[in-house]
């Protein structure tokens, strides 16, 4: 796993200012007014800090803004000066600090913050957007991006109130890496062993093969994945922390490793990308890691369905029925809407055997979501105006894009079928919307529920928080739920 670059907190010391021989960060508000380390900095750089400041553009810069200056006097490399104010909040210091980590590059970096309210947010997002993933490249990759030296003025505080992040940290990135495995390497199998590994953190673990999810009456989620030599799974992660009895956070995704679209097989330009369509199952399995590093006090569950979606003498045909396990009929149109067809069944599944307090269902099910959407927010689907709305508010907490979309009765005509209880397949219009009133036809009345649409912000261009590619999206929103929703 890629591992995020160490944090250290230290005592703010402007003697160790003096000797610095990598970059220096320093941190100044709007109004330009230095603390004291900053005027050590400005004094060794023999007034360039100071004359950065002062410049009248500086008070027309956002937060999070750097400006670098290359070759001052001294002994630094460089010294970056952030606009940031002292009480500014999580998202402009997380800004902040993955501005810092592009302009670091990978030096060494002191970062003077004990006038941050926030000095543990600036670390996480320096953090965050450091994140590399290199596992299948050779060669000489040049230096491997040194550590961060934070200094603050309580160096307990500081570090208690990143433990929290380190942990988000990691689910982040193990989210980010599953993303961007190539299918040839994140098998069904492998996928389902990396999940095993949380078992390591007290997580419990249960991986059901083909012949137990048979017997149980999977049988859509099995149709999907007859046409791989993967085996399909279903792996069940619990984490207990919270009071015994009360009824798990249930979250579901879907972990499709590779999507040929069947035997309505998807056009060969852009195919490549079809790794990441296991992104749902992905952030299930990061949130798991958080919740347990972090040891929350919640009870949750993370349910993954695991299939590879191939062509093949015996794979699904359009025109075929199956039987879920809740026992409607699904006319399958297009094999290429599988991942509906995977969730469907372990939501049932998941209200069988927990009765959660609430369901989140994750999924790259749509590219309807990102005509709509593009890729700056995740479309959010629910029963339960409460459930949505507390879904809603964390999202916006961590700065995590997410909006709303309806649903409706009308739109389920689109999905009657003359020779079952439904198809797999509304057409054109509404495709995100039909999509999630098909999965709304497999939740119990009485059981709240959100369906995330994140196929426009799973994988996604350079972002503030991440190089281009696999994003993490969702770790820190749902890992925000539980916390403000599920722990006492």
């Amino acid at each position: 796993m890629t591992q995020p670059v160490a944090v250290e907190f230290i005592a703010a010391d402007a003697d160790l200012l003096d000797a610095a021989e990598g970059r220096i960060a320093v941190f100044v508000g709007p109004d330009g007014q230095l603390d004291m380390l900053a005027k050590r900095v400005n004094r060794n750089t023999k007034g360039a800090v100071q004359k950065a400041v002062s410049d009248e553009k500086w008070a027309k810069r956002k937060a999070g803004e750097v400006v670098t200056l290359s070759y001052p006097a001294g002994n630094a490399k460089a010294v970056d000066i952030v606009v940031l104010d002292k009480k500014a909040g999580a998202d402009d210091s997380r800004k902040a600090g993955a501005a810092l980590a592009r302009a670091r590059g990978t030096d060494p970096v002191i970062l003077a913050a004990a006038r941050l309210k926030h000095a543990e947010e600036v670390a996480l997002g320096a953090v965050l957007r450091t994140y590399t993933f290199t596992d299948h490249k050779t060669g000489d990759q040049g230096p491997v991006p040194a550590g961060l030296q934070v200094m603050v003025s309580d160096v307990d505080a500081a570090t208690a109130a990143y433990v929290p992040k380190a942990a988000l940290a990691e689910g982040v990135f193990l989210t980010r890496d599953l993303v961007s495995e190539p299918a040839n390497v994140l098998t069904t199998t492998e996928f389902a062993n990396r999940a095993a590994a949380l078992a390591d953190l007290g997580v419990e673990i249960e991986i059901l093969e083909e012949d137990q999810l048979a017997e149980l009456g999977l049988r859509a989620m099995l149709c999907v994945g007859q046409g791989s030599v993967s085996p399909s799974k279903l792996v069940v992660m619990q984490w207990k922390g919270g009071k015994e009895g009360d009824a798990p956070l249930a979250l579901v995704g879907k972990g499709v490793v590779f999507d040929t679209g069947g035997i309505s097989l998807k056009p060969a330009a852009g195919m490549e990308d079809m790794t990441m369509d296991m992104g749902g199952a992905g952030v299930v399995t990061g949130v798991m890691k958080t919740l347990a590093l972090r040891k929350a006090k919640a009870n949750v569950v993370g349910i993954i369905g695991l299939v590879e979606n191939m062509p093949s003498g015996n794979a699904t045909r359009p025109g075929d029925i199956v039987r879920t396990m809740k026992g409607d009929t699904v006319e399958i149109i297009n094999t290429d809407a599988e991942g509906r067809l995977v969730l469907c069944d372990a939501l049932w599944y998941t209200q069988e055997r927990f009765n959660p307090a609430g369901v989140i269902d994750l999924a790259t099910l749509t590219g309807a979501i990102i005509i709509g959407l593009g890729h700056e927010h995740a479309g959010v689907f629910s029963n339960n105006d409460v459930f949505c709305d507390a879904f809603l508010t964390a999202a916006r907490a961590e700065n995590e894009g997410a909006w709303r979309m309806p649903l409706a009765p009308a739109y389920d005509k689109q999905l009657a079928s003359p020779i079952a209880d439904m198809k797999n397949v509304g057409g054109r219009p509404a495709g995100s919307i039909t999509a999630a009133q098909y999965l709304l036809r497999f939740v119990k009345e009485e059981t709240p529920w959100i369906h995330l649409d994140i196929a426009g912000v799973a994988s996604r261009a350079e972002h503030i928080l991440h190089p281009k590619g696999a994003s993490g999206w969702g770790v820190m929103a749902l890992d925000r739920l539980v916390r403000d929703q599920y722990e006492g």
